[in-house]
């Protein structure tokens, strides 16, 4: 056992995990992928003997730095430590986690805090974009109390909004890698996009689902995430991912008709779990996909009018809001949602 690095243990949105300075572990990405390895408890499905939440949502990392760039304050690297294999992948972003970058880089002395509220810009090293989260700093400290709720969480908490600016393409090269707005796998229709997440959008009805089943009921459908899997693993090559048998992207959504007074409704596979809930950019991506004409999430959506719209993904928690601004040809421009955080443990963490 070493003598540990220091580590802050945070629930950022919907998600929990570990925030570590960049300089303050290993250099060499082999030696600090086999620490959090090691730290979390993986590979073991109850990563009992580690700080992994033996679930996806809640064996993750965020690794930041002060950034050398002139846009950004600090660097964010999102790190997706495996619970039952043997693997830690930087292979995607989280926007969950994103929601407690802000509030760590302020605690760590990265950046100062103002009276009142802190925008902290934050470059995401796994798609090379920038977001924007201000924080709620009053008397310049973070304060994490709030009246924010968002589904998927219990509680209230300070709002931390978050705001992407073109994030379209940031993992595959264009918000439609394959530059159409339906492609058909398998016999099915897709769209394959990434406005932030890579994510394959399919009717639920055409994989012989409702799409309002509960996580427990699709992560127990077998014959259901098998065909996912083989439709995921001709989508990556589509997507200009390449080979993503080993990858955990893109994400699988199976969208329906909204019941909740939102926008669409989604069941998220992340890739071969249901989530509880929805990532943050997939949330982004989805909302994107229903404003495509043709697309399957379009034929299902029930969406408001004019350029500012606020589109809500429903999950099976709840709801997440996204507000997405079009230009005057109608792409989209900019992004944002509203997520909150909690600094649980501050300390120090062994391998």
């Amino acid at each position: 056992m070493s003598d540990g690095v220091r580590a802050m243990w945070m629930r950022g949105g919907t998600s929990k995990g570990g925030f570590f300075l960049a300089d303050e572990l290993p250099a060499d990405p082999a030696a600090r992928d086999a620490l959090l390895l090691r730290a979390y408890g993986s590979p073991d499905p109850r990563q009992i003997d580690g700080m992994g939440g033996a679930d996806p949502l809640a064996s993750k990392a965020a690794v930041v730095a002060r950034s050398s760039r002139d846009d950004a304050d600090v660097d964010y690297l999102f790190l997706q430590v495996y619970v039952d294999q043997a693997l830690v992948s930087d292979a995607q972003n989280c926007g969950n986690m994103l929601a407690g970058v802000g509030p760590f880089a302020i605690e760590r002395g990265l950046v100062a805090a103002a009276d009142g509220q802190t925008e902290v810009r934050i470059f995401m090293l796994n798609t090379g974009k920038l977001a924007t989260a201000t924080v709620q700093t009053p008397g310049g400290r973070v304060s994490y109390e709030g009246e924010a709720r968002i589904d998927g969480v219990p509680g209230s908490a300070a709002p931390v909004p978050l705001a992407f600016a073109d994030i379209a393409g940031s993992s595959c090269g264009a918000l439609l890698p394959t530059g159409n707005a339906v492609d058909v796998i398998d016999g099915i229709e897709a769209t394959l996009i990434d406005n932030g997440m890579p994510c394959v959008v399919l009717r639920a009805g055409d994989l012989g689902i409702g799409g309002y089943e509960d996580r427990a009921t699709l992560d127990g459908d077998q014959a259901l995430k098998a065909r996912l899997e083989a439709i995921r693993l001709q989508a990556g090559p589509r997507m200009n991912l390449g080979d993503v048998a080993g990858k955990s992207v893109p994400k699988m959504m199976l969208v329906a008709a909204p019941r909740n007074g939102g926008t669409i409704s989604v069941r998220s596979f992340i890739p071969h779990r249901c989530h509880a809930s929805i990532g943050v950019l997939g949330a982004v991506s989805v909302a994107s996909a229903c404003l495509l004409p043709g697309s399957p999430a379009h034929a299902l959506a029930k969406l408001p009018a004019g350029p500012h719209l606020q589109l809500d993904v429903e999950h099976p928690s709840g709801a997440t809001g996204c507000v997405i601004d079009l230009d005057a040809d109608g792409a989209v421009q900019r992004a944002a949602v509203l997520r909150t955080a909690r600094k649980l443990f501050d300390g120090r963490l062994f391998d």
